[in-house]
């Protein structure tokens, strides 16, 4: 049986700034048996990063839509699990206004870091959360899930200019504050299920040192530095930009990001 303070072990294991920014992706199930459940695993992750910010995936995309507009900040259930969905209603968090990509983020600078995605047309911008992770510098864990549940490499798709990845008409959705204001947010959307072929890369982070592999409970763990995995990406993408287009493995590993890559 894992514990809070087992994960705590772990955590540290991984060597992760704890003053830094943390985004987790997760699969509750994967980490196997803990005492106090999810609540435990949350409360490990939060005190291990009490000195930083700590960010879950908020999302609404699986139905937020054309025929259903309507986000609730407040009580609009998260899409991608139980961590996730707990995480946003834990006292102090604060949740981005993105209709269909919104993250929760407690700690320091939460506010600042969570705000304006309202503001931008696409799901993963340049200036909304997703990129201010880059700018911080931010680790990604994937607990338990892999690379085709990273929506930041959505972004650094889109960041990169790759065509064909959104939708050319946006949607006219609704962000619904706690007072009952509505902000019309015209939103595009991810085209098909290219992130299901994001796992072709994995292989290629790690050998180019962007991302490692560890244990948190009894699931693997992707441990994701932002900013290598975009400037790898950045690079492959300049040489491919189909590279995600299809579900079939890289024949030969890319060259490495060149310095300057990232802006």
């Amino acid at each position: 049986m894992h514990t809070k303070d087992s994960l705590l072990k772990q955590l540290g294991r991984m060597g992760i700034d704890g003053g830094g920014t943390l985004l987790v992706h997760s699969s509750m199930k994967s980490i196997g048996p803990v005492e106090g459940g999810a609540d435990a695993v949350l409360d490990a992750c939060s005190e291990y990063m009490r000195d930083g910010l700590l960010v879950f995936p908020a999302h609404t995309w699986s139905y937020v839509n054309a025929a259903q507009p309507k986000f609730y900040v407040e009580r609009s259930p998260a899409c991608v699990g139980i961590l996730p969905e707990l995480f946003r209603q834990r006292p102090g968090v604060v949740r981005s206004w993105h209709p269909t990509h919104s993250v929760s983020a407690l700690g320091r600078e939460a506010a600042a870091f969570a705000s304006g995605d309202h503001r931008f047309d696409t799901p993963c911008a340049r200036g909304s959360a997703w990129g201010k992770l880059l700018d911080r510098r931010a680790t990604i864990l994937l607990v338990g899930v892999d690379l085709t549940r990273n929506t930041f490499i959505h972004g650094v798709e889109e960041w990169a200019g790759v065509p064909g990845r959104l939708t050319d008409d946006p949607e006219l959705l609704y962000t619904v504050l706690p007072d009952g204001t509505e902000i019309p947010v015209p939103s595009r959307r991810h085209r098909g299920s290219v992130s299901e072929h994001y796992w072709k890369v994995d292989g290629v982070l790690e050998r180019e040192g962007a991302m490692r592999k560890e244990r948190l409970g009894e699931a693997v763990v992707r441990v994701c530095d932002a900013e290598a995995v975009t400037n790898v990406l950045t690079a492959m993408l300049r040489d491919r930009p189909e590279l995600f287009s299809d579900n079939e493995p890289i024949a030969e590993a890319r060259p490495a990001a060149r310095k300057g890559d990232v802006e």
